[in-house]
């Protein structure tokens, strides 16, 4: 059986080269947690999920069990929408244990620098809560880039075949934070539109009109002018009092982009749960929340933020 550490917080990285260790990786460790009557998710991409509920037999009915690869498609959404909710949502002081597979083969070269990111954020998350978090890391289908920045955004690391951890000595999450705050590509032919606190009602009409013409409808056009309607409005606030919008499409998606000269110095910034009581501040939470993929770049010049959003 897998162990990890009973530190307050804990979030071991599991390598695993088959079936077989991935089983033996997670399952033991799912029923640990329900043996001590700690509340358990299982977040995992599907055909990993059907392997483990069918491991687990009738415990299966005990466990949240998420599809990684819908809950999680933005590795922005990912803390506020699966982890943060399930673990706010059990009883104080009961630890809870969670299984999350946020990097899989399948992901983008474009995705995937976003989840760099939230794995390293899941510790500045978390820290001094009764939580553990346990990250499957295929290393037979994963590059040795990806397996690399495992060892860098975990404090522990579970080596394939191993039934304990150790210290990663390549612990860095601020390091990768940083090395993957990059900037965007550049695109060359998109509708630009540069707004002030005047226009803010013209820009989201200029978004919606052509995310219609590139082939966005109904709930995907409304989250659209959300997104628009929420970064725009936080440059004027907070970046400078205005800055620019532009709508493409590609690859079949139509992508949104805003740029100001502000700076987010808040690193989990949209990406902590907003309280119930809470007046404002909800920005760029809602744009992880409704956008497919999120990417961000932050430096000098100000803030970049650009969207995704599948027809």
């Amino acid at each position: 059986m897998t162990t990890v550490t009973t530190k307050p917080f804990a979030h071991p990285a599991l390598f695993y080269r088959d079936e077989a260790e991935y089983l033996a990786g997670t399952v033991p460790f799912v029923r640990a947690g329900l043996e001590a009557g700690e509340p358990v998710a299982v977040a995992v991409p599907g055909e990993n999920l059907r392997l483990i509920e069918a491991e687990l037999g009738a415990d299966a009915t005990c466990v949240r069990l998420l599809d990684m690869r819908q809950a999680g498609r933005n590795p922005g959404r990912i803390i506020p929408g699966v982890l943060r909710a399930f673990a706010d949502a059990q009883g104080a002081g009961r630890r809870v244990r969670i299984v999350g597979e946020p990097v899989w083969a399948g992901r983008t070269p474009t995705e995937y620098p976003a989840c760099v990111q939230h794995e390293a954020l899941i510790n500045a998350a978390f820290e001094g809560r009764e939580v553990t978090i346990l990250c499957p890391y295929d290393e037979v289908r994963l590059d040795e880039r990806v397996l690399a920045d495992a060892h860098a955004t975990h404090p522990v690391v579970i080596p394939s075949g191993a039934t304990a951890g150790r210290d990663s000595a390549a612990y860095a999450p601020d390091h990768v934070l940083g090395r993957y705050n990059e900037p965007l590509p550049p695109v060359p032919d998109a509708l630009s539109f540069a707004f002030t606190a005047q226009t803010l009602s013209r820009a989201r009409h200029v978004a919606t009109a052509e995310g219609a013409r590139l082939g966005l409808v109904d709930t995907r056009l409304e989250d659209l002018a959300l997104v628009t309607a929420e970064l725009t409005t936080n440059s004027v606030v907070h970046g400078g009092g205005s800055g620019e919008l532009r709508v493409w499409a590609e690859n079949g998606e139509v992508l949104c982009e805003v740029r100001d000269r502000g700076r987010i110095v808040d690193p989990l910034a949209g990406r902590r749960p907003a309280a119930r009581d809470q007046r404002g501040g909800r920005g760029l939470l809602l744009v992880n929340l409704v956008a497919d993929l999120v990417r961000v770049h932050t430096g000098e010049k100000g803030t970049t933020v650009r969207c995704w959003f599948a027809p």
